[in-house]
């Protein structure tokens, strides 16, 4: 887990101190037969969002907002991996998970630029609204005061 001692790169932006990642490993349910009853091999990886000194303020405002449904408690991220029977397959999975949310939660919104119309897109929109209006008027029985 960690990258040459000098911390966890989870975004280009975003490089945490491997203290401030809490790895919980807890017994797994699934497939493994008596293995899974016998060791803990689900791994729960929680960072601390909110209070992490170890990205900017910007960083930290945009992925409060962005993971806002993923977070717990007081800004707390928790990934959770149990794929494996190997522990250390399912802390890879875990962190390449977070690595996941954060990136995308990082990653700028393309600006929508608002656009009309054409004249020949609105015309055949009323044209074909007139055709549904009298095809819908000829399926109607004749009035009797006609």
């Amino acid at each position: 887990m960690n990258e040459q001692g000098r911390g966890i790169r989870l975004a280009p932006r975003v490089v945490v101190a491997p203290g401030e990642l809490e790895v919980r490993a807890t017994r797994s349910g699934g497939p493994g037969g008596q293995h899974v009853n016998t060791s803990s091999t689900r791994i729960e990886l929680s960072w601390n969002v909110a209070a992490s000194p170890s990205i900017a303020e910007d960083v930290r405002e945009r992925l409060l907002d962005r993971l806002s449904a993923r977070l717990h408690g007081e800004g707390i991220l928790r990934v959770v991996a149990s794929g494996s029977r190997s522990q250390r397959r399912n802390r890879q999975e875990a962190l390449e998970r977070m690595r996941e949310l954060v990136q995308a939660a990082l990653k700028r919104r393309k600006r929508r630029r608002p656009t009309k119309p054409s004249r020949a897109a609105v015309q055949k929109r009323i044209d074909e609204k007139k055709r549904r209006s009298e095809r819908k008027r000829r399926r109607r029985p004749p009035r009797p005061d006609e």
